[in-house]
């Protein structure tokens, strides 16, 4: 393993055990609130903080996993590996919001059916103020790392983070209602809760997407693979880069193209052109950039003959 991938595993660890450590303490402080506060909101805003802790773990162990270096049964690398952690932490997202969904429903079924949903208690709300406060700033931090360290997973659980503290807003707005206005308000929890989960569900499917798109092995933007063939062209023997294509590999991306030389050119000299391409590009995009390069002779023009 390189000094930079081992350097990058270690951030992802660190950043990552700090927000287990936290979900860990958040979780428990929040279910045991939503039980003393009998608001059915904070305990499922309690599972959400658990499933976090279930995302952590598989940021570590996937984390680990494709920072391994090529090996005879895999040439390109570990990256995908992270691209399916990506995919897992969405499905987890997708089952909390699912199940806050489902539970919400039935809280105010229950009302609709004549029942009456109990008063929240204060702990409860205070328990959401904090967990809001808490979440975002676990948020700014795991984003910033991830985007430094340009790790798909720790940005897809950066959001989960976010997920969260949206969950706790919606808990809060509806707790407080449900606290200060009685009555008919209390239907603000469960409702505020179904906000909460729609908004979770709307994560889960753009992480899905993202994750989904790696793993079919989507082009890069637009933009970028224009950026890209204005690298390769930079060198004035390079004539008409084309058949560009480009995917992403976990934290790296692969770049293949054929490009034309003068059909003079010595294989010595083709060979150090494509050794230039090769270092513009990663000193662009990183060491971990595949590169694979075609060299074809320029066109030359019809000749006319003349009778």
């Amino acid at each position: 393993m390189s000094g930079e991938a081992e350097i990058r595993k270690k951030k992802i660890y660190r950043v990552t055990f700090i927000g287990f450590a936290v979900n860990l303490l958040l979780a428990g402080i929040k279910l045991a609130a939503g039980i003393l506060g009998r608001s059915g909101a904070m305990v499922a805003d309690a599972v959400h903080s658990f499933s976090d802790m279930a995302t952590d773990v598989v940021v570590i162990a996937f984390a680990k996993i494709s920072a391994k270096p090529k090996d005879e049964g895999h040439d390109y690398g570990h990256g995908k590996y992270e691209t399916l952690a990506t995919i897992i932490i969405s499905l987890a997202l997708a089952a909390v919001g699912t199940g806050i969904l489902v539970n919400s429903i039935g809280a105010i079924r229950v009302v609709v059916d004549g029942g009456l949903l109990p008063r929240p208690g204060t702990v409860a709300l205070l328990a959401a103020a904090v967990s809001i406060v808490v979440k975002e700033i676990l948020y700014r931090y795991t984003v910033r790392e991830g985007r430094r360290v340009s790790s798909p997973s720790m940005i897809a659980n950066a959001w989960h983070h976010r997920s969260d503290a949206l969950s706790s807003v919606g808990t809060l707005v509806g707790i407080g209602c449900a606290y200060f206005l009685g009555g008919g308000w209390r239907l603000a929890d469960p409702a505020a809760a179904i906000v909460v989960a729609l908004l979770i569900l709307r994560v889960a499917w753009q992480l899905m997407k993202m994750g989904m798109d790696e793993l079919l092995e989507k082009s890069l933007p637009r933009e970028q693979e224009e950026h890209i063939l204005t690298l390769i062209a930079a060198d004035p023997a390079v004539a008409s880069p084309h058949n560009l294509r480009t995917r992403r590999i976990g934290q790296n991306i692969a770049v293949e193209v054929h490009i034309r030389v003068d059909g003079a050119m010595t294989v010595t000299e083709s060979h150090r052109l494509t050794v230039d391409i090769e270092r513009r590009l990663r000193d662009a995009y990183g060491e971990g950039t595949i590169v694979s390069i075609h060299v074809e002779p320029r066109k030359q023009p019809p000749v006319n003959e003349s009778k």
